[in-house]
């Protein structure tokens, strides 16, 4: 039997197809990221602009699920870019994979930054976790067996941190939304000091994250963990949770005592003080970071890929890598993927074409920003 889709809303799942989406999710070990769990699609779809949830039907009873958005032609997973994994939940026995998913939503372009499951074409990536399945302790003392050196470092740091600002204080599972408005402020002067696009200007992501804190569904919701020392915050982190996953998510520290690394003692305790309440996998999202070789004995496989149709002009994303070409020697190539994925990022969260313009134009500017020599070099 061939497979036909509906669309509904996020808002018109019922107590029996939230049932189904469980089952599924529970039978499938692919799938344990808390952004599978049907909770993130009700929560987060509530105040997500363009949420749908396409139904898959074969022979009328549905087999699968894709929670997904729209931004113009485009779709892309639901909350992107806050979404980092994604994929079909689908029936055991049953396959859908990205190039059928785009077929049977007529999707001019599809774009997705962490799939999770079958896909013919894009580039493979991985994210790394730390598994404790044996608890924190277990797993610290086999770390700090292996990377002696490093956690060493850790501990002088920690009493450095102590020492400077009084007695170190940690506390996880808080939901203030003054304090989430804090972290949130405190990650867009990041975003201002890095140049990345600010994921938060937008609103209605800022808007995601104050409705999975309030809104939570036994295990599934979303948390800060917070490191003070003395009455000074130096550090605070937002993670996604579910089952026995816990998903790092939006960190903060305050720079101002970083060669303290508090945002890594903030880490290690949330660990410590999750895996007591029964987390056992703590994921650090995409490698990359050489911190994170130190923390992470476990890795996932992921697809970021672009699917369009043939015969549409080309994208903004794509344009803006042709136009860095032709300024020559390849340097479009050479950060294509930086300058995609900035791309990926203003899509999902700008909701009219103007600002879409707006944000590629600014992610053109910054990418060739990158490639041009400074001017001491310029003088040599």
């Amino acid at each position: 039997m061939t497979l036909a889709v509906d669309l509904i809303s996020p808002e018109e799942l019922d107590a029996s197809l939230v049932e189904a989406w469980r089952a599924m999710v529970d039978a499938d070990p692919d799938l344990v990221s808390p952004y599978f769990q049907p909770e993130f699609t009700q929560v987060a779809g509530a105040v997500t602009p363009g949420a749908r949830v396409a139904l898959f039907r074969r022979g009328g009873r549905v087999i699968g699920f894709f929670p997904h958005q729209r931004r113009g032609g485009s779709i892309q997973p639901l909350a992107a870019p806050l979404n980092d994994y994604h994929g079909v939940i689908v029936q055991a026995g049953e396959t859908i994979g990205l190039e059928q998913v785009a077929d049977l939503l007529k999707a001019p372009r599809l774009s997705v930054g962490g799939w999770v499951g079958p896909a013919n074409g894009g580039e493979r990536r991985a994210t790394v976790q730390a598994a404790l399945p044996d608890g924190y302790d277990a797993w610290y003392a086999e770390r700090r067996a292996t990377f002696g050196k490093y956690f060493k470092d850790k501990e002088r740091a920690r009493r450095s941190l102590e020492t400077e600002l009084g007695p170190i204080r940690v506390e996880r599972g808080l939901t203030d939304p003054t304090l989430l408005d804090q972290l949130i402020d405190l990650k867009r002067e990041q975003y201002r000091r890095t140049g990345r696009h600010d994921v938060f200007a937008c609103g209605w992501t800022r808007d995601v994250l104050h409705a999975l804190t309030r809104d939570h569904h036994g295990r599934f919701g979303a948390s800060m963990a917070a490191l003070w020392g003395g009455d000074r915050l130096a550090a605070l982190e937002i993670s996604l949770h579910a089952t026995d996953q816990y998903h790092f998510w939006f960190p903060v520290y305050d720079p101002a005592v970083a060669r303290c690394s508090p945002g890594i003692l903030l880490s290690m305790d949330t660990m410590r003080l999750a895996s007591a309440d029964g987390f056992r996998v703590f994921d650090y999202g995409f490698q990359g970071e050489s911190y994170k070789k130190y923390f992470c004995n476990a890795e996932r496989r992921i697809v970021e890929a672009v699917i369009e149709r043939p015969g549409l002009a080309r994208s903004a994303g794509r344009a803006a890598v042709g136009l860095l070409n032709a300024t020559g020697g390849g340097r479009g190539d050479r950060i294509g993927a930086s300058v995609r994925r900035r791309w990926a990022a203003i899509e999902a969260c700008e909701v009219t074409p103007s600002a879409r313009l707006r944000g590629a134009l600014s992610a053109v500017g910054a990418a060739a920003a990158k490639l041009s020599p400074s001017p001491a070099a310029a003088r040599a």
